[in-house]
């Protein structure tokens, strides 16, 4: 069977100005939710190695939400150009839903990390996120080449985050993780 999205989720990426505004309001939004935990909680977690200044989230995230829009709108205009059956309509489909499933999985991130302050958790969503990022510029890139300009960075940073996320969760969350599950030691 196959996965169906819903119409608007195929309508918003026409509109380039939606296509990059969706996700950067969306993605402020989410960032925003968590500014507490970000001044109280998380200067006091043992940090992994190189770990960047607090000003490179807000910049990196601010352009790579930007990118990730104009790629949506690239998609959908190949989708929309290509003949109904044909492979390419077929592979541009593929690739929206891909689109939109990582961008579900962006925005539970936060929460998780953040919000719930769980660093374990949020690996095993940041896990799926990399590798559907992955996927989703391999697909792209067949769609419309361009893409990969727009999706390469996005994937360094989340192989990034991924590698700082699983740092702060090995360094602070594991441990406990395991003690509450009756684990003594590794």
């Amino acid at each position: 069977m196959a996965i169906q999205i819903p119409n608007f989720l195929y309508s918003l990426p026409r509109n380039p100005a939606i296509a990059v505004g969706l996700p950067l309001v969306l993605g402020f939004i989410d960032g925003t939710g968590s500014n507490k935990s970000v001044k109280d909680w998380y200067p006091n977690l043992r940090k992994p190695p190189a770990v960047p200044p607090p000003w490179a989230f807000p910049v990196a995230w601010t352009a790579l939400y930007m990118a990730m829009g104009l790629a949506s709108h690239l998609i959908v205009n190949k989708y929309d150009a290509a003949l109904p059956g044909s492979p390419l309509r077929a592979l541009a489909d593929s690739a929206l839903k891909l689109y939109w499933g990582q961008f579900a999985l962006n925005l539970a991130w936060s929460p998780i990390f953040f919000g719930m302050k769980q660093p374990f958790y949020a690996l095993l969503d940041i896990l799926p996120l990399t590798a559907s990022t992955y996927a989703l510029t391999a697909k792209a890139y067949k769609v419309d080449p361009r893409t990969i300009y727009l999706l390469l960075p996005y994937c360094a940073w989340l192989t990034y985050a991924s590698y700082l996320n699983a740092g702060y969760a090995w360094l602070n969350d594991w441990p406990r993780f395991l003690t509450q599950r009756g684990v003594k030691k590794l």
